[in-house]
């Protein structure tokens, strides 16, 4: 979908059409903290982008019409879009609230050509919800997802098997899955700008570089994706990941960030009615090497007083000595579904703070997530959080 969040608010306000709408954090006229969380592409003329600081925001455009996200509106609509899709076909595989990969490789006798198709799912959500999006026609997932990038807004871009070196070639590396901001600059770094001079690398010069990631860094560079368009939409996994804006090895950083990520992760999985039986801590060094550490429990939990001793205590295991830190992240799977995790009632810590996260919830449901915030995080050290668009 095309700046997804900002259309729907300009398709219920029809003042807001043509006018530059940012959605995210209150700016305070000037002085707000928090991020852009997405901005219509009339605001984008001034080089307004999600994920960026909301002050700077206002700098750049201090006569935009900012906007809180409506959460609950913007999810509506997704189920709509959804359902309109799965009209089409069945192998369907949602990867965030406004977008989803589709797979028609065995459709062309119900549906046409792939140009027919894509112009036929774009008319569709236009005349339902009355709202464009942009559609990428390839043979795999990355490529797709690149060539929809491509010709946004209210696009269709078509990669040709036997074209897809030469469609990536000249795109800047930072266009590859996985690669952030400091990922890119490494890259520069060793005289590595596009994707082609990526592709003509021997792939054992990527992996001595930066390990397994260096291996499908070459991959997707080469236009090669074997993931299946998985049909299961369900939610495997609840998580956040934090990018440090300078790598850094100070302890006290690293637990902030941690109970920042786990007060985030507990709060959708509360809002999901789920919990989760296996806890994933990321950590990424800076020398690019990441690691990942689970543990298994026997029942799920779903409060930050549950998870963030068991992510500590991760850290410890997987962080023995002293390093600097890039990224951190916190991830929940093993979902049991309902309303709380049946445990024994001589066993009341558990049940309180339960009870206490869901006051809290109801609180910031009413009245917004700064509304009640716990001390340590009052004036948190480290960096703004760099997050998946969908985890």
């Amino acid at each position: 979908m095309d700046a997804f969040f900002a259309a729907v608010e300009q398709r219920e306000n029809p003042e807001l059409k043509g006018k530059a709408v940012i959605v995210g954090a209150d700016p305070g006229g000037g002085t707000g903290r928090g991020v852009v969380a997405a901005c219509s592409y009339e605001a984008r003329r001034f080089g307004i982008h999600s994920a960026m600081p909301i002050r700077q925001a206002w700098r750049l455009c201090p006569q935009g019409t900012y906007l809180r996200p409506d959460h609950k509106l913007y999810s509506s609509v997704s189920r709509k879009i959804m359902d309109i899709l799965e009209t089409f076909t069945d192998r369907l595989e949602p990867i965030s609230i406004d977008e989803a990969f589709l797979d028609f490789s065995d459709s062309a006798r119900l549906w046409g050509s792939p140009l027919e198709i894509a112009r036929k799912v774009k008319s569709c959500i236009l005349r339902q919800e009355d709202l464009t999006a942009s559609i990428g026609i390839a043979g795999n997932k990355f490529l797709a997802k690149v060539a929809s990038d491509r010709c946004k807004p209210d696009g269709i871009l078509w990669v040709r098997e036997g074209t897809e070196k030469e469609f990536l070639a000249p795109l800047p590396v930072s266009r590859i899955w996985g690669v952030g901001e400091k990922t890119e600059k490494y890259l520069h770094s060793c005289g590595w700008k596009t994707v082609g001079q990526l592709a003509a690398l021997p792939i054992h010069v990527l992996e001595a570089r930066l390990g397994k990631f260096g291996h499908d860094l070459w991959l997707l560079a080469n236009g090669v994706d074997h993931r299946p368009v998985c049909r299961d939409s369900e939610t495997k996994s609840i998580g956040h990941e934090l990018t440090f804006d300078v790598d850094t090895d100070d302890v006290r950083v690293w637990s902030v960030t941690l109970l920042q990520l786990c007060e985030k992760v507990s709060a959708r999985l509360r809002h999901g009615g789920l919990s989760g039986r296996t806890v994933t801590l990321k950590v990424r060094l800076e020398n690019f090497q990441t690691f990942t550490h689970r543990k298994s429990l026997r029942s799920g939990i779903s409060t930050t007083e549950e998870i963030y001793p068991l992510v500590r205590r991760l850290l410890e295991e997987t962080v023995p000595g002293p390093v600097r830190l890039r990224l951190l992240g916190v991830y929940l799977s093993g979902f049991d579904e309902g309303k709380s995790v049946q445990r024994s009632l001589l066993d009341q810590e558990p049940r309180k703070w339960q009870a206490l996260s869901r006051a809290v919830d109801e609180v910031r449901d009413r009245y917004g997530n700064r509304s009640i915030r716990r001390a340590a995080l009052l004036d948190p050290p480290g960096s703004n959080p760099t997050e998946p668009e969908q985890d």
